[in-house]
C-alpha cells in the first residue's frame, strides 16, 4: 500500500513536524541542497492515513521519494547528501565520515535527550536538570567551536544542520548559556543568518525564537 502511494507522487514529500528538532534538521538540509519538495505538516495527536500506510512508526521526519520512503532523520539526511551530492555535507575521508555519524549519536544522546525532557512540559525537576545538563554540556564543548568556522569543520555539515536547530530553541526552553560560551552563541547568529536556515523554518519555530 506504501508504495503504491509512493508512486503516485510526483515529487519528493517530507512529512514534517511544524516544531519537531528532527524535522527541522531534515529540513535544514533540503534547503541548503536547493532540492525542491513538498510539505506535509503532520498532526502528531491526528495522524494521516498516508503516513501511517508509509511508516510503520508513525513518526515525522518521515521523507518519500517516489517509491522510496524513508523514517529516521539521520538516514533521511545521509541518504539527501548522498542523492544530492553538492554541496556535500558529509567527508569523503572514512574516518572523518565515521567520526561525523559518531558525533551526530552524540548530539542525539546527550542534548536532544535533555531537549525532549524539556519539551515534555512535565516534571519541574526533570526540566531544572535537563537545563543544567544541556547547558553544561554545550559549555564545556565552546573550545571546539572556537576552532573553525563550523562544528568540527570548515565547511558546513551534517552537524551544523542537527546543531542549529537545538540552538534555535534554547531561549524557547530557557536554557541561558554562560558568558564562557560566547562561542557558541558568536557560532549561533552565523548558522541562523543563513539563507538555508531561514529558509528551513516553520511559522511555529519562528514564534519558538520570539
Amino acid at each position: 500500500m506504501g508504495a503504491l502511494i509512493a508512486n503516485r507522487r510526483s515529487a519528493m514529500t517530507l512529512f514534517s513536524g511544524d516544531t519537531c528538532i528532527y524535522s527541522h534538521r531534515t529540513r535544514i538540509v533540503l534547503a541548503e541542497k536547493g532540492i525542491n519538495y513538498d510539505i506535509q505538516v503532520v498532526d502528531l495527536d491526528n495522524k494521516p492515513e498516508d503516513l501511517i500506510d508509509l511508516n510503520p512508526y508513525g513518526t515525522v521526519p518521515t521523507l518519500i521519494d517516489r517509491d522510496l520512503s524513508l523514517f529516521n532523520s539521520r538516514i533521511i539526511m545521509e541518504y539527501l547528501d548522498e542523492r544530492f551530492p553538492h554541496p556535500p555535507l558529509m567527508p569523503v575521508e572514512p574516518v572523518l565520515r565515521s567520526r561525523t555519524r559518531l558525533m551526530l549519536h552524540r548530539i542525539d544522546k546527550d542534548w536532544y535527550s535533555e531537549l525532549e525532557v524539556l519539551a515534555q512540559n512535565k516534571d519541574k525537576k526533570a526540566m531544572e536538570k535537563a537545563r543544567k545538563e544541556l547547558r553544561d554540556g554545550l559549555t564545556a564543548v565552546t573550545p571546539i567551536f572556537e576552532q573553525k568556522p563550523f562544528f568540527m569543520s570548515a565547511e558546513f555539515t551534517l552537524l551544523d544542520c542537527a546543531i542549529a536547530a537545538l540552538l534555535w530553541r534554547l531561549p524557547y526552553y530557557k536554557v541561558d548559556l554562560p558568558p564562557s560560551a560566547k562561542a557558541i552563541n558568536k557560532y549561533a547568529e552565523s548558522m541562523f543568518a543563513r539563507e538555508s536556515f531561514q529558509a528551513s523554518l516553520t511559522e511555529a519555530e519562528r514564534e519558538m525564537h520570539g
